[in-house]
């Protein structure tokens, strides 16, 4: 049966694409095939082998072109700004429920592991009222929150897990992912959340500045073995 695990954020550039990209690598060195989809994308001028959906594209061991691209970002826009505010720049829109039928076609498609990344945090605006944590809600997926250790991501982290748990939706775990510069010490960032989180499964990723960094995250497998199957 297809699984799959929702890979949202405290916010953009915190780490999301990195964890997503490293459970894909993962389940793969376990023989486990795997589905990437990140359906939204904005800031999506880099090209197609310089962006998040290739990274995501490789790190699923899948060639990255045209064909490939689509299939995991439909919707990609190059202002790096909210996503309904970059489709409405280029003269479009983002349809909610376009987006959600994407994504169970994929899972359908009967990989081992399905992942899909959001774009930036838990309410980023998907369209209209709608936001990411809708979308998580619609396809019934265990949440993966990644966060950071930078100042104010203690607050950050944990307000983006309230809002999921406030819908009922499952949190798998916490990843603090080390960002870049902080005043804080990743490790008193981690205890701070474990604290204030104590029954979520907490994993912390040093800083990793190597390419490909997926291949370098601690070990996620209690994050592939523990999700539940897709409906």
């Amino acid at each position: 049966m297809s699984r799959g695990l929702f890979v949202t954020a405290s916010g953009t550039e915190i780490g999301k694409t990195l964890i997503a990209c490293a459970l894909a690598y993962q389940a793969r060195t376990r023989n486990q095939s795997v589905r990437v989809v990140k359906p939204v994308a904005t800031g999506f001028d880099a090209g197609l082998t310089d962006s998040d959906t290739a990274h995501l594209l490789a790190a699923a061991g899948q060639p990255i072109n045209d064909a490939t691209v689509t299939a995991c970002t439909p919707w990609r826009f190059d202002p790096a700004i909210a996503p309904d505010m970059a489709a409405a720049r280029a003269g479009a829109a983002i349809d909610f429920d376009s987006v959600t039928a994407h994504c169970r076609a994929a899972i359908a498609e009967g990989a081992d592991i399905t992942i899909i990344e959001g774009v930036g945090g838990t309410l980023v605006p998907l369209g209209g009222t709608r936001t990411v944590r809708d979308l998580i809600a619609a396809l019934r997926l265990p949440a993966v929150v990644v966060g950071g250790s930078y100042l104010g991501a203690i607050s950050h982290t944990l307000t983006a897990v309230e809002s999921l748990t406030t819908r009922n939706i499952a949190i798998a775990g916490i990843v603090i992912s080390e960002s870049g510069q902080s005043p804080v010490p990743l490790e008193e960032t981690v205890a701070a959340i474990a604290r204030l989180a104590p029954k979520t499964h907490l994993i912390t990723v040093p800083r990793i500045d190597d390419a490909p960094a997926w291949e370098r995250v601690p070990d996620l497998s209690r994050l592939l073995t523990e999700i539940v199957p897709a409906p």
